[in-house]
């Protein structure tokens, strides 16, 4: 393999952000190119064999970049770089970075952090209904309301109605202190959270009051018919297919709709049909109706949790084959047991 050296000129400030604290992101670089990367005086020196010095620069150049644009350079943006870089996909962060959402209350841009994210976010912007499928922590339910809320802003709706199934609701919710708000306010804190982060307290309890903004449990929009709003369906895995028709047959004109769900994270009674499993099968090719299907690839919180999903979805596919195969194992097993029955009574 072909030696070569190649020499990088950036500016201090940005080295200090594409680096990492104590160098971390340079050894991961280091790490997953098998390069060796030195700095002095502004001047970055990658070498190592000719393919991996090419993909490290290219990622450095892409991080430094982002730097420039005053963001602030995470984990999570480098392990998605070194990923993309690795199929050839170069300057898809920075494609992603060009896209704001909104900032939140101090002053934190919002964007898509993935390609999966980009496609998540023009689809809400695109169709009426939006399904985002996938893992914890890929932003679907953050997302959601950061363009919700920048619509609301814009007067692109007059309310945003928010809501999610309280799946204990018959069994638990009464034994909580207080009136019946504060007995479902639990379910709904996520979604209270992201309000909180992105709109401000103060803003959001002002919405609030003058019912701009509605946070609900799901059986509260039933016999409803919701014209002009922006709503919001988390944790639709937890829903019964009844439920989900009844909340899709809420929508009025001038709405908009997104419904968040994880399917492998449904906390339904055992053998209770997920009403998120049957509209992916009932409405799938109709028009003005799209499903992003976010991966593990697409998770943005700790880089623990990314492996985390990852180990989860490999065993569960083990466990999906092995039960085909124990499946098969006794449709071949029925036919020769009941031939030696036979022989047997021949006998």
């Amino acid at each position: 393999m072909e030696y070569q050296e190649e020499l990088l000129n950036m500016e201090t400030e940005h080295i200090r952000n594409v680096f990492g604290q104590f160098d971390l992101f340079l050894k991961k670089l280091e790490r997953a190119f098998q390069v060796s990367i030195v700095t002095r005086d502004g001047v970055v020196r990658v070498s190592g064999q000719a393919v991996s010095v090419e993909r490290a620069c290219a990622v450095l150049r892409e991080l430094y970049r982002i730097s420039q644009r005053g963001n602030q350079i995470q984990e999570q943006n480098v392990d998605y770089a070194i990923a993309m870089s690795m199929e050839n996909q170069n300057n898809a962060l920075l494609e992603i970075d060009e896209d704001l959402i909104c900032h939140t209350v101090s002053g934190k841009p919002v964007k898509p952090k993935t390609l999966g994210q980009k496609e998540y976010v023009d689809a809400i912007r695109n169709k009426m209904i939006v399904f985002g499928l996938g893992p914890a922590g890929t932003g679907k339910t953050y997302l959601a309301m950061a363009m919700a809320i920048t619509a609301f802003r814009n007067n692109e709706v007059e309310r945003i109605i928010l809501t999610r199934p309280a799946i204990e609701a018959g069994e638990r919710l009464g034994f909580l202190p207080g009136d019946l708000q504060s007995k479902v306010d639990p379910y709904l804190r996520p979604l209270y959270d992201a309000l909180y982060q992105i709109m401000g307290a103060e803003t959001f309890l002002k919405n609030m009051e003058k019912g701009l903004i509605e946070v609900a449990p799901l059986a509260y929009m039933r016999g409803r018919t919701l014209e002009n709003a922006y709503i919001i369906l988390d944790e639709a895995q937890n829903t019964t297919p009844a439920q989900m028709k009844m909340f899709l047959t809420r929508i009025g004109f001038g709405s908009k709709v997104v419904i968040t769900g994880d399917a492998s994270q449904k906390d339904l009674a055992p053998g209770t049909l997920s009403g998120l499993d049957v509209a992916i099968r009932v409405l799938s090719g109709i028009e003005d109706i799209a499903f992003c299907r976010l991966t593990s690839r697409d998770v943005v919180r700790h880089p623990l949790v990314q492996k985390i999903v990852q180990a989860y979805e490999a065993y569960e596919a083990r466990e999906a084959r092995a039960l085909e195969r124990r499946a098969v194992g006794r449709q071949e097993t029925g036919p020769r047991e009941i031939g030696a029955r036979k022989r047997r009574n021949d006998k």
